[in-house]
């Protein structure tokens, strides 16, 4: 499938902007705007934003003063569709949704034809309902599950064979976690179900679960170990082992907001060795927060894990999330840097530092970093990553060492140059200027 963004009036006319695969698009004034316009005063700095995730789209306003129109009415966001109009300021874009299929015209050339999706009958996996979904071909299989199943399985997930369940540990976007016994072996382990939104094709089932097996590749002592993972009845399900304990943020939150300084830099340096031995791997987590690091142990002996490495860019790429930015998964926004969120393709490592930055603000003041309140709605979360430098730490957590608030605040940097370059070169700071406190 091919999203494609045709300029039909404006400064711009007649370029084209395709999209085959999971990415964003920034239009304003910002140099760094994918349509940068910087002469239109209609136009304000960051103007809005579109997800792109083939065949669908969404486009949402950043606060604009002169706002975003969609086929002439103004909106806040909305999901686009086949021949949708955009009008910003002076400019207007056409989007048009179609297959991407290569043809064989002869023994050594290949071309591409265009055409429309194709709407096919497909079969929820559980229920057997019947709807029409989208697909690139009448023939292409689709793994699907309907709304009301998928909403069931949030509030009573599916047993998984070769599993007895014990009881549920938590629900997030992607669908939920278990704690489950191994029947063959008697040992307790985690299982993560994930539910796709839409009708998923074989190819992009495949890929994720390869996606999957090469995360699983990764052994670290601050990495939860992954054990198996499979589909059963259209759901997704990841067998991990089980941390006993809880995430840093819970833990965060029985402790009164905010965790005592020794633990958090405990917490936050065991998972700078985890993410600096995946980095040296080629590996980037995409989804660093505190409810992805479980803790186990008690003070002063917390050991720490990361979980979920790779999960949320395999399960958006794979087509199973759809848009994030419209979904449940928007609620991880306030954690990316403003490169994440300008490009979600192109992800480099200082990506996950400045969540670490996030992450270990939080757990040490018990506040965000960005003056957004807890009612803050996507549309000001974006506009504050890309716009607002972060609060120092000093003014939020002033009982943190100043060195320890400028390690910190460095890895905030709206420019990943001038973050720390490496997780090692954070960790490595912060273990010299913690040394007196040093309880690992």
């Amino acid at each position: 499938m091919r999203v494609s963004l045709k300029v039909t009036a404006g400064p711009y006319k007649g370029r084209i902007f395709s999209f085959t695969q999971h990415d964003s698009f920034l239009i304003g004034r910002n140099p760094e705007a994918h349509l940068c316009l910087p002469d239109d005063r209609y136009f304000s700095r960051n103007h809005c934003l579109l997800e792109i995730n083939p065949p669908r789209a969404f486009v949402r306003d950043l606060r604009s003063t002169n706002g975003t129109y969609l086929n002439g009415q103004r909106i806040n966001d909305a999901f686009l569709k086949n021949g949708d109009r955009i009008h910003c300021g002076e400019t207007i874009l056409l989007v048009e949704v179609d297959t991407v299929q290569s043809v064989d015209l002869s023994e050594t050339t290949q071309d591409v034809i265009p055409g429309r999706p194709v709407l096919v009958m497909v079969e929820c996996l559980n229920c057997g309902r019947r709807e029409q979904a989208e697909a690139s071909t009448p023939d292409e299989h689709l793994t699907f599950l309907c709304e009301d199943c998928r909403i069931e399985f949030k509030k009573s997930p599916q047993a998984i064979p070769g599993y007895d369940t014990v009881k549920l540990l938590g629900r997030g976007g992607m669908g939920c976690v278990m704690l489950a016994r191994e029947q063959k072996t008697g040992r307790a382990v985690a299982i993560k179900t994930l539910l796709p939104e839409f009708a998923v094709s074989d190819k992009a089932m495949k890929r994720f679960l390869r996606e999957i097996d090469v995360a699983a590749a990764l052994k670290h002592q601050n990495i939860v170990e992954f054990i198996d993972r499979g589909t059963h009845n259209g759901v997704v399900y990841l067998v991990t082992e089980f941390v006993e304990g809880a995430d840093a943020s819970r833990l965060a939150e029985m402790n009164g907001g905010y965790l005592a300084y020794p633990d958090g830099i405990a917490i936050i340096s065991q998972s700078l060795d985890a993410l600096a031995f995946a980095h040296d791997k080629g590996y980037i987590h995409r989804d660093f927060k505190d409810q992805n690091i479980l803790v186990s142990g008690r003070s002063p002996n917390l050991v720490a894990k990361l979980t979920d490495f790779g999960l949320a860019k395999s399960f958006t790429h794979s087509g199973m999330s759809g848009v994030t930015m419209a979904g449940e998964m928007a609620g991880t926004l306030a954690y990316m840097p403003p490169e994440q969120l300008r490009n979600f393709r192109d992800v480099k490592p200082q990506s996950d530092i400045y969540a670490v930055g996030m992450t270990a603000y939080s757990l040490l003041s018990g506040s965000l970093a960005l003056h957004i309140n807890s009612k803050a709605n996507v549309n000001d979360t974006i506009r504050a990553i890309f716009e607002q430098p972060a609060v120092p730490l000093s003014q939020r957590a002033p009982h943190i060492p100043p060195v320890v608030c400028d390690i910190i605040d460095r890895a905030l940097a709206k420019d990943p140059a001038q973050r720390w370059q490496t997780a090692g070169a954070m960790r490595n700071a912060l273990q010299h200027a913690c040394n007196p406190f040093h309880p690992w």
